[in-house]
């Protein structure tokens, strides 16, 4: 019977849980909603709607998961910083898919592992923020805190919490899953296409020009297999792709909306998205999202920042995944290319401690954000590949599997990171910087960085 390691493969909650047990319990991050019965009429309304992934999907990436722990695969978490309504367009998405598609081919390729691919989308549309409010042109206002909750524009009147955009919110999302399940089951994710993935602006810079060797080698294996007599035609695996998704579990009164038991488990499933996670800002241990999350099935992520200790780890571990499930738990280490050295080893010894086999996975994007000289929040590509690299070798000495990348990039044609082989300058920022909120890396710069990952997991299965 395939019910059997579905079964297996779901984390069931605490006997005292309920999807409203967080309600009443301390919580940051939160929108100031002028109408909260409004809030809740969008909830009610939200929780009769259909699910936006299914159980199934879920335990499917459970799975997968657990095999990235064990050392066997690799996870390639990325996407958009914070999606856009706007950008929820079968264009956008395509762009955005496109992306990760060529950096999840050449980690394959390069490596020799499978890649696990979720992507930040389909629902990343709330952000934590540093302050509640910031000043514009002189006049303090609310801070953006992403589509889901008010309007980028820098008007009193836009940055009001509206609790109607938590229902824009959900059928953007049903949009773009849609069209993501369209692309990857239908030609565009087909590997025949791996050198149409690489966009025009792409082909002319070094890191284009790289991927298009490789994908000449990959159409040549391609071709040797067929012509050893392989059905290539027949086998799924080359013609279709599973990706699934992911965002910040930041408004539970969203997420709550959408978290539905699963008879054929006996679990609450969270069915906004395949993986949620829990901010850097949001881990408290007797907090409102950590209390949500750890009664839901999903696999759960959770960012650990330079203020984490050895004994939080510890705590939300034994808190989140009580009955040790391998990959329950993807731990998103986001330290700093400066730090990591220093603070992710013995994070990673207190961890192996207690048993837990979780996911460990490399943010090395919010550790490393500092405002330019010309005033653009930025990163440099530099910087992201260090801290990579510092976590690569902080594994490696404690004999611990790097288990994957998370990555805020886009497919566009973007100036928000510095540096690559391209070398974007501070003087070029301004030129191209659409982000809603974080610097993202744009796909030449994403597909450089992917070739030296794809290195540095080489020489750690060396």
């Amino acid at each position: 019977m395939t019910l059997v390691p579905e079964l297996a493969a779901a984390h069931r909650a605490p006997v005292d849980w309920q999807p409203g047990s967080w309600r009443g319990l301390p919580i940051h991050q939160q929108p100031d909603w002028p109408d909260p019965l409004a809030v809740r009429a969008v909830a009610d309304e939200l929780a009769l709607q259909p699910p936006l992934v299914l159980p199934a999907e879920i335990t499917s990436l459970q799975r997968q998961l657990a095999s990235v722990a064990s050392g066997q695969s690799f996870l390639l978490q990325a996407g958009d910083c914070a999606e856009t309504f706007r950008s929820c367009t079968e264009q956008g998405v395509r762009s955005k898919l496109r992306v990760i598609l060529q950096l999840a081919i050449l980690l394959t390729y390069g490596s020799g592992l499978p890649v696990v691919k979720v992507g930040r989308i389909g629902g990343q549309f709330a952000k934590p923020r540093s302050k509640p409010t910031e000043v514009v042109d002189g006049v303090e206002l609310p801070v953006f805190r992403g589509d889901i909750v008010n309007s980028p524009e820098p008007t009193p009147e836009a940055r009001v919490p509206d609790a109607d955009r938590m229902r824009r919110a959900y059928h953007h999302a049903s949009a773009t899953l849609n069209v993501l399940r369209a692309l990857t089951q239908g030609g565009f994710a087909d590997l025949d296409q791996v050198h149409a993935w690489n966009q025009e602006f792409v082909l002319a810079s070094p890191a284009g020009r790289h991927y298009e060797a490789a994908a000449d080698a990959i159409t040549w294996a391609l071709r040797f297999m067929s012509a050893c007599g392989v059905d290539t035609g027949g086998m799924q695996a080359l013609h279709q792709v599973q990706l699934f998704t992911s965002h910040e579990a930041l408004l539970p009164e969203y997420e709550q909306s959408l978290t539905r038991f699963d008879q054929a488990t006996g679990s609450w499933f969270d069915t906004s998205a395949h993986l949620l996670w829990i901010g850097d800002r949001t881990r408290q241990l007797d907090g409102a999202h950590v209390e949500f999350l750890s009664g839901v099935a999903n696999p759960i992520g959770l960012k650990v920042g330079p203020s984490t200790t050895a004994d939080d780890l510890r705590a939300l571990c034994d808190r989140l995944d009580p009955d040790f499930v391998p990959g329950r738990l993807v731990l998103i280490a986001r330290l700093g290319a400066e730090r990591v050295g220093d603070l992710l080893p013995p994070l990673l010894r207190a961890v192996r401690s207690t048993g837990h086999s979780p996911v460990w996975a490399c943010d090395p994007m919010h550790g490393n954000t500092f405002v330019s000289q010309s005033g653009y929040k930025t990163r440099r590509l530099s910087d992201i590949t260090a801290e990579i690299a510092g976590f690569f070798s902080a594994h490696r000495a404690e004999g611990v599997h790097p288990g994957g990348v998370h990555l805020e990039l886009t497919g566009d044609d973007v100036t928000e990171c510095l540096g690559g082989a391209d070398e974007v300058l501070d003087t070029h920022l301004g030129t191209r910087y659409e982000t809603a909120c974080d610097p993202r890396l744009n796909a030449s710069q994403s597909i450089e960085l992917a070739f030296q990952i794809a290195q540095l997991l080489r020489e750690h299965h060396a």
